[in-house]
Formats: structure tokens, sequence, C-alpha cells
């Protein structure tokens, strides 16, 4: 991808609203948006790997409805203002990045594409913007930090010591500034549609999975063969316990996450000298125990709707968790799929937004093109819907500018 390709400035934005057709790679010309990297995926990937990435919990209605959250907003514009100098920096924990949205902790990224969780890591590196490394990832952390300097890396931890002390050291040692907590994953989910696609962690050989794989023959020998070949089998690298093959019978050990509690938080806060940051946080009671527990960031979030089903979307509790966060910085993901998602989510206070799904997909069919190529489309996005509305910096995009849909001025 050429560099006006891959880094829109400001300026082209301006003249244009969208790069012209002449600038986009042909393999990109009929994906327009986000969403439109679903059914290449679909094609691209072995049928449990997609329905791993792609579906929600029992009846997929919170995923569902983080999406839908958005249409319960609609904006109210001004016009007549110069908006020529519009940009997209925003600030969180301190440092400024170049766009509002980043890469969230996708556990299956390095099975869904080659190399997922690095090219993820060198693009968001590139476009300075963050990318969160899971703890469920099949790349050790050193490596991806040693990639992209922008990381964050997110643990998955129980509620015991002996495991949380040193992979929270190790996290340190690795040279990550902030470190997110997952906080919603107590127990395994329900998750009706793995046992429906023959997911399982670790993918268990059968015949089923051999056609599956077969039937994709660009993934099997582009993306799994490539990583087997080259690095060998992938592992589980960074949950606390010895390394797991993704691949055999193996059996995945247990942890005790339902015991995870707040006096776990307040130990990892003492040892932890970087930002601290909660994931899966809804309620606003525990956005106050995390301030007062010196927590210097919320991600609001259900999990993608992957963990508790009819969990309420982020977007609608945002405001209340902004109102009790005092200083501490506020993020979210869930559902974002638009420039006007992003603008919305900052509206309602959010500094900074997430999204998954569409960059796994850009990454697993075209690697650090196809994220580039979703990025720009993003960006772009974003910079025609801030000239629309009036603005020309992501802090005057506040509530003043939305009005519930179908609700009065």
């Amino acid at each position: 991808m050429n560099d006006a390709a891959t880094h829109p400035t400001e300026s082209n934005l301006r003249v244009a609203g969208r790069r012209s057709s002449a600038d986009v790679p042909r393999r990109f010309r009929n994906i327009l948006c986000l969403d439109d990297f679903e059914e290449p995926a679909r094609r691209f990937l072995p049928r449990p790997i997609f329905g791993y990435a792609s579906g929600g919990v029992e009846t997929n209605s919170a995923r569902d409805r983080n999406r839908a959250a958005f249409a319960e907003w609609e904006f109210l514009p001004r016009v007549l203002i110069n908006t020529r100098g519009r940009h997209q920096k925003t600030t969180v924990l301190g440092r400024t990045y170049d766009l509002p949205f980043g890469f969230p902790p996708m556990g299956g990224t390095s099975l869904a594409a080659y190399m997922g969780d690095s090219v993820l890591a060198q693009v968001a590196a590139e476009l300075n913007t963050i990318m969160i490394q899971s703890g469920a990832s099949l790349t050790p952390m050193e490596r991806v930090r040693a990639i992209g300097p922008t990381a964050w890396f997110q643990a998955y931890l129980p509620g015991e010591r002996e495991i949380i002390v040193p992979l929270v050291e190790r996290a340190q040692h690795a040279g990550f500034d902030t470190l997110v907590l997952t906080v919603d994953v107590q127990v395994p989910a329900n998750r009706e549609n793995n046992v429906r696609s023959g997911y399982n962690s670790p993918l268990r050989p059968n015949l089923r999975l051999a056609w599956d794989c077969l039937v994709r023959p660009r993934w099997l020998f582009g993306a799994f063969g490539r990583t087997v070949l080259e690095h060998g089998m992938p592992h589980l690298e960074n949950m606390g316990f010895p390394r797991i093959p993704v691949m055999g019978y193996a059996e995945r050990p247990r942890m005790a996450r339902d015991a995870l509690a707040w006096e776990h938080l307040e130990l990892m806060r003492k040892i932890w000298k970087g930002k601290l940051v909660l994931k899966g946080v809804l309620a606003p009671q525990d956005v106050r125990i995390a301030r007062e527990s010196g927590v210097d960031g919320i991600l609001v979030s259900n999990h993608g709707g992957r963990q508790l089903d009819y969990t309420v979307a982020p977007l609608r509790v945002l405001p209340g968790v902004v109102a009790e966060a005092g200083n501490m910085t506020i993020m979210m993901d869930g559902g974002v799929r638009r420039g006007t998602d992003v603008l919305k989510a900052l509206a309602l206070g959010a500094k900074f937004v997430f999204i998954g799904r569409p960059f796994l997909y850009a990454a697993a069919i075209a690697g650090a093109a196809g994220v580039h190529h979703a990025a720009s489309i993003l960006k772009d996005e974003i910079s025609r819907d801030m000239a629309m509305l009036g603005i020309t910096s992501l802090a005057e995009m506040t509530r003043e500018l939305l009005v519930p849909a179908r609700g009065p001025i």
C-alpha cells in the first residue's frame, strides 16, 4: 500500500472527504466500510475460527444491542464554521495519540491472521494509536512490546497471588507502561455458537476440523501453515500458567477467576508502577470503588457481548460512568463500526474507543495492509463527520451536539 493510501493527511481528507478510487489498492475497492470486511473474512477463515470471532453468547442479544445503542442518538450539527484545521488528536492517560480509536485485546488474532498480534501492534505504532495485547494471545508479550511501543497489555487473572505477582512483574519487565485487568470473565461464558461451529480451546483435531481447514486453503497454508513452518505450533503464552498449544488434546487449566476481588486489584496497584486500567466495568458503583482504589482508567465494556447475555450496552451507561469517574480516563468498546459511532461515544464522555472484530477480519484477509485500509476508512469518516458537525477538534464533540432519537429537542 502506498504511503498516501496508508497515511492520508488531514489536507487530503479536507479536499476529497474520501480517498479517490485510484489511491485504493484494487483488492480493497469494494470494501467501503468496516462491516465490509466481515464477508471476506467468513470466506477466508475456517468455520470454527470465524464463529469464535464473530459470535456472542447464548442469543447474541448483548452483541447485537451494542450496535443498536448507537441508533438511539442523533446529531444536531452547527453550520457556517470554518473546519479546515480539524484534527483527530486525543490525549489518553497522559499521552497524545493521532487517532481516537484503537485495537482492543483479542485472543484469537494470531490464529485468524498470520502474526496477527504483531501486525496490530506494528500498525498501531505506525498510526500512533493504541493496541492492547490480549492475555490469551499466542505471541509472547515481550515480542509484541518490542514491535509496538504504543501497545498495552491486558491480563486475565485469578484470585491467586502466586499467579498475579509473577505475571504483573513480567509485564513490567517487558516494558509495558499500561496494564489492563479484565474483570468480567469470572467463569467461562455459555458460548453456544462455539459448540455449533466446532470451536474448542485448544482446537481438537478431528475430521470436521480437517475439512473446515481444507476448504479454506488460503488460511491453511498462508496463515496457519506459515506460522507452524516459521515459528512452530502457536501456544497460549501470557496466561500465567505453562504454555498450552493452540491445537491438541491438552487441557487448559481452569483458573479461579470467580475468586478475583478488589483486594487483588489493590495488590496489583501496589506492585504495578505504570497506568492501571479496568476493562469490563459497567456499574457506576464499581467505577467509584475503582477510583478510590487508585485505578487510572476504565474501559467500559461488556466483552463484545461474549460473556453475560442481555448485559447493558456500554454506550447506554457511558454518561453515568463518566459522572463517577473523577480524574480517571474513560474509554469504551462494543458495537463501534462507523465514524459517527466514534463521535457519539466521545460526545457522551469517552476519551477513546476500541474496535475489535473488523480489525481482526482486516488483519486476517490482508495483514498490515488490510488494517491500514480499515483505519483509513474510519479516519476518513471521522474527518468528514467533524466537518459536517462544525468542529475542528475532538474536544468540541460535546453532548450539546446530540439529541435522543425521536425525542424532543
